[in-house]
């Protein structure tokens, strides 16, 4: 690139390309002939008085001033045959030919040229008589007619005739009227269709750049000038030449910012020559001002007609470039402004594939999704075509497949629409109508290719339409597949006021031999793995009003103890996963034998529909995390096990099985996208038995609910047992450091809690920091070294006076390092809680840590039991599972199950306390009907 580089021309794209030229390292100064006020003294950049109309005087301006590159914008020039003038006198000049620029200046050139080298384009004939003209206008079966002056001194606008009458008056202005001095040049074209929006050139919106890849690829004319070229199917209208359109100043000069970020411009127009009031602030806003119409008078920029600035914003979303470009149109100010406000809404509805409303009334002509699928999901798009208003196409072959099976899916939201349209919130039911079809699309291994849309309502709102369907149109593109089109009817009389319906149609397509339909995959010892939820999904929502209905909560309502901060009905409404984009790659590697979304019938009923006869599923409810929310519906609605594991997903969207050898490649897989566990494994079934069993269900789902004990009021029915008159009297055993007395303390102070901290007891006299903290809280506190004692029994008969003395009922051990007696245990027998550092009974003993890194588990934590004379042998009351790092150490392992144990212990003390545990004869752990 040269040291200097000038460029000829005064408008907003010679500002656009000086002010690029002018961040490149390798240009020390750009000069504007004659330029305007926004290149004047501007940096690098600077205007030039030179003489830009006689060329021979140009070219040795070029040389005096050591002029490496000049770049031409306005067509004029070009036309006038700059480049080539200045090319033959040694000047390197950027810019098109004499002969090439007759594309833009000539427009029947241009229209002939396309004929004759097979360009699709809009149908057109060109006239220099107006007779000839009008005659053509009566007789032609175009539904549209734009007229547009041909030529190098034609005018730039062009006519939209509504009307042939119209269209014949347009052709009489432009021959014998306006141009009637030079009737040889110009020669109006007459093009069709009619485009979208009013062609002023006042404002627009280009949503990104670069172009589609299809539009990139240059092809040679035979004049050696390069042109985008056309893909099938497709036509071309407009001829600007990019660097030359307005476009180039917000897009094409702004190529850093493609694929990201969203660049909008409104142009701002004055037939006024007036003082510009603003331009400092608008920049202070962040916006890009390039300049058109503009000139200096003493120091002041003035407006010089016509387009006088361009209003530049970038960012990342569409919505945010509009309303950062409208604040800095607001903020310039000057006699005459105009500028249009209503294209960016417009690009905002289509690009967001929303509806186009006007009159009440709902169109699917823009919805239209043409967008590529997600490169993850390995898809593959077919062609689309809509013909006809009413008749939608989709090219199967095109597409890609060799053999091909289709699958289709139709389905309606429920329950779940009703709990949306009480709540206000249409934005994300969209998605669950989506991910139903396409969850069970891929349940065949299929890829899903399109989707329709069916709304119905009494009266239409066109705000809760567009906010359906484009709710609609996002989660297609999550999906990787193309919304089709939409169908909207309105029924008077059918719904009720703000009352609508939704329902979809899918359909997929999976190669013959790579169906899920062989059950006799699945084997002994597979293994099961559970893909997470995002919460309910879209089943269960009749229980889930029956629960709200017998609560004291609303939809407004804060979402209940540690569930979240957003309102109740929203956390409900979480829309369902898609799994197309985490799920296509591993469903095509061979390695799954079967997958099944969680639907209707919650686990018990889902998964066995991929199961043969012959066999069952085993889950642990402690092997996967379970939504806060399942836990407040379970304790709130009093559901048995099997009510929630029949009625909802209870935290896993989908299931995958697989070979035991294979399984954790394909976890590894699906962890790329979504958090996966494995949790359970095939078995062979036996008559009369339940085709999936869930272990732990309830016991996981009191785990998760810790946060209830906030809330002292629900205590009751949360807990379904008699009010106590006064709390259950504890004595927690510790030995020094005591880990987890500081979380029993905290927890026996809460209103909800079923205990009283009565007393502390360390085995280990001198400076216990514990007991110090104990005494704080106002707990009495006692030292009984086992030191000064004789035997094991002796000691343990002075702890059970001091039990004795507090009146103490329960007993925790919190690090307690002595081995009681089997008398005082036999005494004590259900009294006395224990929670050891892992997972009993799978390690036991000491150097659990140790001994879990070194067998290379995956998983450990801790486990509340109940003590026995045989040590670690007491019932299990609650376990929480705890994940084993890679990069674990013993001490990092440490403080995770030290968190664990803090969160679980005060839980299942409360559940011991409260009477909903106990200790069975059997020396099992007993829990209380209906909890």
């Amino acid at each position: 690139m040269a040291d200097r580089v000038l460029v000829i021309g005064s408008g907003g794209r010679e500002h656009a390309l000086a002010w690029k030229l002018a961040q490149s390292p390798h240009v020390q100064q750009v000069l504007v002939a004659p330029g305007n006020a926004g290149t004047a003294d501007n940096g690098k950049i600077s205007n030039s008085a030179v003489l830009v109309s006689n060329h021979t005087i140009l070219a040795q301006f070029c040389k005096d001033h050591n002029i490496g590159l000049v770049v031409v914008g306005p067509e004029a020039h070009l036309g006038a045959g700059i480049v080539d003038d200045l090319m033959s006198a040694g000047v390197r000049c950027f810019g098109p030919s004499a002969k090439a620029t007759q594309l833009e200046t000539n427009t029947s050139f241009a229209k002939a040229f396309l004929d004759c080298h097979r360009i699709p384009t809009a149908r057109w004939k060109a006239f220099a008589n107006p007779q000839e003209a009008c005659s053509f206008i009566t007789s032609t079966d175009f539904p549209a007619l734009v007229i547009k002056a041909s030529g190098q001194a034609a005018r730039k606008e062009i006519i939209i005739a509504a009307s042939k009458e119209e269209a014949c008056r347009a052709v009489q202005e432009i021959l014998q009227v306006t141009w009637g001095a030079m009737a040889e040049e110009p020669a109006p074209s007459l093009l069709w269709p009619r485009p979208p929006h009013p062609p002023n050139g006042s404002s627009g919106v280009r949503p990104c750049c670069p172009p589609p890849p299809s539009l990139q690829e240059p092809s040679a004319s035979p004049a050696g000038t390069a042109f985008e070229k056309c893909t099938e199917g497709k036509q071309l209208l407009p001829l600007n030449p990019p660097s030359y359109a307005t476009e180039a100043q917000p897009t094409v000069l702004h190529r850093q910012h493609c694929h990201r970020h969203y660049i909008l411009f409104k142009i701002m127009r004055s037939n006024f020559a007036f003082i510009f009031v603003g331009l400092l602030q608008a920049r202070e806003l962040g916006v890009k001002v390039f300049h058109a119409g503009t000139t200096m008078q003493d120091n002041k920029v003035m407006t010089d007609g016509g387009r006088v600035l361009t209003v530049t914003a970038i960012k990342e979303d569409l919505m945010s470039a509009l309303e950062e470009a409208n604040k800095g149109v607001a903020a310039i100010r000057f006699q005459g402004a105009i500028y249009r406000k209503d294209i960016g809404y417009q690009a905002i509805a289509f690009l967001q594939r929303s509806v186009y409303v006007s009159k009440d009334t709902i169109t699917s002509s823009a919805l239209i999704n043409q967008s590529e699928p997600p490169a993850a999901t390995g898809s593959r798009s077919g062609k689309v075509r809509t013909l006809g208003g009413s008749t939608d196409f989709f090219d199967l072959k095109s597409s890609g497949y060799d053999d091909p099976i289709l699958v289709s899916r139709t389905k309606g939201i429920g329950t779940k629409l009703q709990i949306a349209q009480m709540c206000k919130k249409h934005d994300t039911i969209g998605q669950d109508l989506v991910a139903m079809c396409v969850n069970d699309i891929l349940a065949q291994g299929a890829e899903p290719l399109f989707f329709l849309d069916y709304f119905a309502c009494g009266k239409l709102d066109a705000e809760v339409a567009q906010a359906v369907i484009a709710g609609i149109a996002e989660a297609c593109k999550k999906a990787g597949c193309t919304l089709l089109g939409t169908e909207t009817a309105e029924m008077p009389g059918m719904y009720s006021p703000g009352e609508y319906d939704l329902a979809g149609f899918a359909v997929g397509a999976v190669e013959r031999g790579q169906m899920f339909l062989q059950l006799e995959r699945v084997a002994e010892g597979d293994v099961v793995i559970g893909l997470a939820s995002s919460g309910i999904h879209s089943h269960g929502f009749n229980l889930v009003r029956k629960i709200l209905l017998m609560s004291s909560l609303h939809y407004s309502s804060p979402v209940p103890g540690g569930c979240g901060d957003q309102p109740l009905g929203e956390l409900l409404l979480t829309p369902t996963k898609i799994y197309s984009k985490a799920l296509l790659p591993v469903l095509r590697s061979g390695h799954v034998k079967a997958f099944a979304p969680i639907t209707g019938g919650g686990l018990l009923e889902s998964i066995p529909r991929i199961l043969p006869e012959s066999f069952s599923v085993i889950l642990d409810a402690y092997s996967w995390q379970i939504p806060e929310i399942f836990s407040w519906l379970q304790t709130e609605g009093n559901l048995s096990e099997e009510e929630m594991a029949r009625t909802f997903n209870c935290g896993i969207g989908a299931v995958l099985m697989a070979d035991k050898e294979l399984a954790q490649q394909v976890l590894k897989d699906v962890q790329r996208h979504e958090e996966a566990w494995l949790i359970g494994n095939i078995v062979p079934s036996h008559t009369g038995s339940s085709h999936v069993k869930v272990k732990n269900l309830l016991q996981a789902l009191w785990l998760n609910r810790s946060q209830f004990l906030q809330n002292a009021a629900d205590m009751d029915s949360h807990l379904h047992v008699e009010p106590q008159t006064s709390k259950v009297k504890v004595a927690v055993l510790i030995s020094g450091t005591g880990t987890n007395l500081a979380a029993l303390i905290a927890y026996a102070k809460e209103p909800a809690s079923c205990a009283q901290i009565a007393l502390v007891i360390s085995n280990k006299s001198g400076d216990v920091e514990e007991l110090r903290n104990a005494a704080r809280a106002g707990i009495p506190t006692r030292v009984v070294d086992h030191k000064l004692y004789g035997s094991r029994s002796e000691f343990d008969c002075t702890i059970d006076r001091v039990l004795e003395e507090f009146s103490v009922e329960l007993i925790c051990l919190a690090g307690f390092m002595r081995i009681l007696s089997s008398a005082f245990i036999r005494k004590w027998n259900g009294k006395i809680l224990n929670i050891c550092p892992s997972l009993l009974p799978s390690v036991k003993g000491g150097n659990a840590h140790k001994q879990v890194l070194q067998a290379g588990v995956k998983v450990t934590g801790c486990t509340v039991h109940f003590v026995l004379e045989e040590a670690n042998t007491g019932a299990i009351i609650l376990q929480e599972p705890v994940s084993v790092n890679t990069d674990d150490t013993e001490e990092t392992l440490l403080e995770r199950v030290k968190e664990a144990e803090c969160r679980v212990f005060p839980i299942a003390l409360q559940l011991v306390a409260s009477g909903v545990v106990r200790l069975g004869a059997d020396g099992k752990t007993c829990w209380k009907q209906g909890t």
